[in-house]
């Protein structure tokens, strides 16, 4: 089966803007209060949009103290936990640690590497939505751009400014949170969308076995190193 080619980055945007949230309906929560009622709505849903953000490194000698930020979201609303706020960073444990919610993104095995050390609890539930993408055809990292175009036929932008800030920073900008929001908001409209999409896919290629040798020629095979072995030459006498 050949492999599928999603849009390209300029096809993609020929394509309408991605429909982004509104900054009402971005939560950046910080007092006890506001994680509170952060807790209360996430851990009712069954499926989050989810992706991280870290501060880039620029030098081989520092270290990585990432990630910094945990972005979730519904198709109706994000969430950005800044971990440096020690509520935020168990609200964040508690998400990601539990098995009933499903963490969808896309590429996230650096992700599965770094933030269970960052968060000291075990990633629970976490959907790669790369991995759907390459059951049907297509390559091991189509990403949110590629799959925001193929799903939901709109254009999602990504700011390479915004994706290499700092995200270490005790306060946010405005352009970061919108950026963070748009990483975890992309996954959850593609994941909503993901099953009247795939009902128009043809059905995958199921993964074709491992070939076993035929048992003649294995015996064979088997055969012959055998008497290999037992008809080795003696060793010279010296």
């Amino acid at each position: 089966m050949p492999r599928l080619k999603p849009p390209t980055k300029e096809e993609s945007q020929l394509l309408p803007a991605f429909a982004a949230l509104p900054d009402d309906a971005i939560y950046v929560p910080h007092t006890a209060a506001e994680l509170e009622a952060a807790r209360t709505t996430l851990l009712q849903q069954t499926a989050l949009g989810f992706d991280t953000e870290s501060k880039p490194l620029f030098h081989t000698h520092q270290v990585d103290t990432g990630p910094h930020v945990v972005q979730l979201a519904t198709p109706d609303a994000a969430w950005i936990l800044q971990l440096c706020h020690a509520q935020a960073l168990d609200l964040a444990r508690e998400i990601i640690s539990s098995p009933r919610i499903a963490k969808v993104g896309f590429g996230l095995d650096n992700d599965k590497s770094t933030l269970p050390k960052r968060l000291g609890v075990a990633l629970a539930n976490v959907v790669d939505l790369d991995r759907v993408f390459k059951r049907h055809g297509y390559g091991a990292s189509t990403g949110v751009r590629a799959a925001v175009a193929l799903v939901l036929g709109q254009n999602f932008h990504k700011s390479k400014k915004q994706s290499t800030s700092n995200w270490a920073l005790p306060q946010l900008s405005p352009a970061q949170i919108r950026y963070a929001a748009n990483d975890a908001h992309g996954p959850a409209m593609v994941f909503a969308a993901l099953p009247a999409w795939e009902a128009m896919q043809p059905t995958p290629a199921p993964p074709r076995p491992a070939p076993q040798p035929h048992p003649k020629t294995a015996n064979t095979a088997h055969q012959r190193h055998k008497a290999a072995l037992f008809n080795a030459p003696a060793p010279r006498e010296k």
